[in-house]
């Protein structure tokens, strides 16, 4: 039994050691960001995993906030980004989603500028109801750029023209874990290679130790399950309980297959829609991330496979693999002692890259939400009730990509317009169909510019312009759009490519440093 003792000063209630089982981007993550937060403490960590195991690793997307958890790890971004083989991302372009040959984009970033207090999304409604044709292009940093193929970071004063725009990155996940892996053991993360056999259960609901194939055990204060879909500690053991989502999401099966890096590194994410389901592109530096998602009720495996190669840019650099999953959320992510983080915890699929998002969210909680060894039911109920929020708001925004298609008389795509919407849902969109407003509740990931993105992509027009936006005479609002829309292309054309960027950040001889935040202006000198 290998029982790691208190070594810092500090309460008596406090943490001593705390388990990961399970490695990969969950937890590496939770073993880089706790080794800092903890550090000076006292408390042990330890994670274990085996190396006979493979991850999932095919989440290669992010979104925004991944800026923010490199920087609360006291990562360097630029390491980052060269040693995990990483592209920029400005959105996404939806291919085919509302039917055949249309395309829509969900940038990052807002949209115009905000005009007697009302949001420009009102303003744009307006626009087009005068008979206008100023389109997202025209009107918003991030979709300017990426339809160019171009990345630029803030001018020197922070400004975009447009308002403000945001990015994330694409990487390879594999590279990612190692990164985080090599960052946490710095930090005093100590990793046992090890086969987990089984969880044992102590007196009510807790976990007791962790026994490994070769006859040892490890226990610890506290666990965090980041052992994947097969949640061995908060199913295995603790029996939490899955809620399916497969009747409002019915994807449940990817196939996954590499090409060979584009000669053009694109600066966002494409999801085309398929047959039964999406396939995704991701650009990295090295290679093209490709998948197909599908619902396995509408197509066989050996089909989809077959799907994805032949939208394929070029031949497949790996054997295809299929994943199979059921998304939903655990009934309760932390029991007792014990909390579940990642796939461990629940799956939504990838639509929105939110996979590698809701691991950070999760440790971000429970660092809000932090125990002691008494393992308050409070800050657990909490915890879990928070959680089951997030999943809910995520789930609801990505419905909302399938249920208005045009594309009839496609099975699956019939299937999914007449889905019976989740409440949430119904009451979110009765809301922006009769008056285009959008409320977001407080801290909601997809604030109200990204609902308004995805709507009017997919085809959804308010009955009515909010009213308040007559008050500015639209004379002076036309003024407003025509300097954006003429200040926008003045900076898409100096703008330049997504590749120089990359070229000259991963120049070995370049020694400046991008500010990834507001007031930079290294990539526009």
């Amino acid at each position: 039994m290998i029982n790691h003792t208190h070594t810092g000063e500090a309460s008596p209630q406090a943490l001593r050691s705390i388990c990961i089982v399970g490695g990969g981007t969950a937890g590496w993550s939770a073993a880089a960001l706790l080794s800092r937060v903890l550090q000076g403490s006292g408390c042990r960590i330890t994670l274990v995993e085996s190396s006979d195991i493979p991850t999932v690793g095919v989440g290669e997307a992010t979104i925004p906030p991944i800026f923010d958890f490199l920087r609360n790890i006291g990562a360097d971004e630029v390491a980052f980004i060269r040693r995990c083989q990483a592209t920029f991302k400005l959105g996404i372009q939806f291919r085919d989603w509302l039917h055949r040959g249309h395309s829509y984009w969900h940038p990052f970033g807002n949209l115009g500028v905000t005009i007697n207090q009302r949001p420009f999304h009102h303003y744009y409604w307006k626009n087009l109801a005068e008979g206008h044709d100023e389109g997202l292009a025209d009107l918003c940093p991030s979709v300017a750029l990426a339809e160019d193929d171009k990345f630029a970071f803030p001018s020197p004063d922070g400004n975009w023209p447009g308002g403000a725009v945001a990015y994330a990155l694409h990487f390879d996940a594999g590279l990612v874990a190692a990164f985080l892996r090599e960052h946490a053991e710095a930090a005093g993360v100590e990793r046992l290679d090890r086969r987990i056999l089984r969880a044992e259960r102590g007196e009510g609901e807790q976990i007791a130790a962790v026994h490994f194939d070769n006859g040892e055990s490890l226990s610890a204060d506290f666990y965090i399950d980041c052992s994947g879909f097969r949640g061995l500690l908060i199913e295995e053991a603790l029996e939490a309980g899955f809620d399916d989502w497969r009747r409002w999401l019915p994807c449940d099966r990817a196939v996954a297959a590499p090409t060979a890096a584009q000669s053009v590194r694109t600066p966002y994410t494409v999801a085309t829609a398929r047959s039964a389901g999406w396939q995704w592109r991701i650009p990295l530096q090295h290679r093209t991330g490709n998948g197909l998602v599908y619902c396995s009720d509408f197509i066989r495996d050996d089909d989809a496979a077959e799907e994805l190669r032949e939208g394929l840019d070029g031949p497949p650099i790996a054997n295809p693999r299929v994943l199979r999953f059921t998304p939903g959320l655990r009934k309760r992510v932390w029991i007792g002692n014990c909390l579940a983080l990642g796939l461990s915890a629940g799956f939504l699929e990838p639509l929105e890259s939110t996979s590698i998002h809701l691991i950070h969210t999760g440790l971000n909680r429970l660092l809000d939400l932090f125990p002691d060894r008494s393992f308050d039911p409070v800050l657990i109920d909490s915890y879990n009730r928070n959680v089951e929020r997030e999943y809910v708001h995520i789930r609801d925004f990505l419905l909302l990509h399938y249920y208005p298609n045009q594309r009839e008389g496609e099975p699956f795509w019939d299937h999914v317009r007449n889905i019976e919407l989740p409440d949430t849902l119904v009451e979110k969109m009765a809301l922006f169909e009769r008056t285009g407003r959008i409320m977001s509740k407080h801290r909601e990931l997809f604030s109200d510019i990204s609902w308004f993105y995805v709507a009017a992509g997919m085809g959804l027009r308010p009955a009515a312009i909010d009213p308040l936006v007559d008050v500015a005479p639209f004379e002076e609002v036309r003024k407003v759009i025509v300097q954006l829309r003429d200040a926008m292309g003045a900076f898409r054309a100096a703008a330049p490519s997504h590749d120089a960027i990359l070229d000259r950040l991963l120049d070995p001889k370049e020694t400046r440093r991008p500010n990834f935040g507001a007031g930079a202006g290294w990539a526009n000198r």
